[in-house]
């Protein structure tokens, strides 16, 4: 009886361990990759309790139990149930990973949601934004009706400006219904790749096509003036000849006309006696300014030559401060602010000689002609310049009179020491230039000698006899009086 249940024991013990059999290595390697979220509780053992040995196992060695000793425990060997009881805390740890893990991976599929859930907005909002596009493809844009035009509105057209640009100014002007028209109209015209930054005169409430048609034309630019280098502010007439020679105020009057409506001379000759802060006269001249003499010339020279674009629907004072304002910023940008260090002088008076050396000199000559005047100054010399006492003439020449050199003006530079009490003409860049960075050189005189306009230059005042005799043969100094 005892035999057969033993060896029935064996089978299933047997049988057991060839099913559940679970190696401490393998059990580590198991451990460590465990992921489920189950704890494992290790059995209680006792470390001083022996382990059993294989034979007591048997269920029929039982009665064996109470007398055998234990068999002696090998070092480093244990046995399954060992196994199970030292892995806790790995498997503690592995519990711990495994909530990470599992947190992990919730957390990676509520991303998954949000990014599915932006690309579908993505994908919505592009579908809307193509269908509208289609809409508007097929819808034309609001244009004005042909014969419907109303009163002409100036439009700016700044340097850079695209097509998109010029349509908006258009549209803001009440010259096109829409910018979309506009637009379609200007890409259409080769005419556009043409036009200039300036004021341009377009019919309000026009057809897109004839918006764009005017603007390339050669009759809308307005307010486009053209200054020449060394022009006074106020007419002026040849003793010679007789011809008038229009002022910087005419000029500006003739480019101020719209729609047969323009600006008078009289009307800008009037503003340019206004406070000199209001018309755009820069600090650095501003003192000065405030003390000429004759208000009506107080802006000489401080509209500078050049191109000029003005908006010609201001009033007179507007128009002449955005001229003194913008000629400003030219003069700054040649280096007038800093050019006191080669000449010794301020800003403004650098202008007023600068306007001596353009109604007395050649380019070639202009920086030799601007170390005679610094030179003077310095010794404080009349300059004796005949084209300051010309400066207050109706009508001018080369020669002038003993009776005009001996009138006291502000300006005639014969009745006085200095620099006059302003700009006399609109002096070129390359005038300015040469006052800026005279050239060195020791000469106090000079004279030209040819209607070629040859000059000679000395330091001796003998020697600027004999050229004034020469200049007298050639008959540039001959009087028209």
């Amino acid at each position: 009886m005892n035999d057969r249940w033993t060896r029935a024991e064996e089978r299933y013990r047997q049988d057991a361990e060839r099913r559940y059999r679970r190696d401490d290595l393998d059990w580590d390697e198991v451990a460590d990759d465990y992921e489920d979220d189950t704890t494992v509780i290790p059995a209680y053992t006792d470390e001083d309790e022996p382990p059993q040995p294989e034979t007591m196992r048997r269920a029929g060695d039982r009665s064996r139990r109470d007398d055998s000793e234990p068999a002696p425990r090998k070092p480093g060997k244990r046995t399954g149930r060992s196994a199970t009881r030292s892995s806790g805390p790995r498997s503690r740890r592995s519990s711990r990973a495994a909530s990470r893990k599992a947190a992990e991976r919730k957390r990676r599929r509520r991303n998954l949601w949000i990014i599915a859930g932006v690309f579908v907005l993505l994908f919505a909002s592009a579908a809307a934004f193509a269908a509208m596009k289609l809409m508007n493809r097929f819808t034309p844009h609001e244009d004005f009706a042909a014969g419907m035009s109303g009163p002409v509105a100036v439009v700016r057209v700044h340097s850079g400006d695209t097509a998109s640009q010029i349509a908006k100014s258009m549209y803001d002007k009440g010259v096109v219904a829409s910018t979309g028209a506009f637009y379609e109209a200007a890409i259409q015209n080769d005419g556009m790749n043409s036009v200039q930054p300036g004021y341009y005169a377009i019919p309000t409430h026009s057809p897109a096509a004839d918006a764009v048609a005017t603007l390339v034309g050669k009759t809308a630019r307005v307010g486009n003036v053209v200054i020449s280098e060394g022009r006074q502010l106020h007419n002026s007439s040849d003793v010679q000849t007789g011809a008038p020679k229009d002022g910087i105020y005419a000029k500006v009057a003739e480019a101020s006309c719209v729609a047969s409506k323009c600006v008078t001379y009289e009307q800008l000759d009037a503003a340019g006696s206004a406070d000199p802060s209001s018309l755009g006269v820069p600090q650095w001249a501003l003192d000065q300014v405030r003390q000429v003499p004759d208000q009506s010339r107080q802006l000489e020279g401080l509209i500078s030559a050049g191109t000029w674009d003005f908006d010609p629907s201001g009033t007179p004072e507007q128009i002449l401060k955005q001229l003194v304002s913008e000629s400003a910023a030219s003069y700054e940008g040649t280096g007038l602010l800093q050019s006191g260090s080669a000449n010794g002088l301020s800003p403004y008076e650098t202008l007023i000689a600068a306007s001596l050396v353009e109604r007395e000199a050649l380019a070639d000559d202009m920086a030799k002609v601007a170390r005679v005047i610094v030179n003077r100054l310095e010794i404080d010399m009349p300059l004796q310049f005949d084209s300051t006492v010309n400066y207050t003439l109706d009508k001018t020449e080369v020669a002038t009179t003993d009776s005009d050199r001996a009138t006291v003006t502000p300006w005639n530079t014969y009745a006085m020491a200095g620099l006059p009490a302003t700009p006399i003409s609109a002096p070129s860049l390359d005038a300015l230039r040469a006052m800026e960075n005279p050239t060195p050189g020791p000469w106090l005189y000079f004279v030209t000698i040819d209607k070629q306009g040859t000059t000679l230059f000395t330091e001796d005042y003998n020697e600027h006899l004999r050229s004034i005799k020469k200049a007298q043969e050639s008959g540039i100094l001959d009087s028209g009086r």
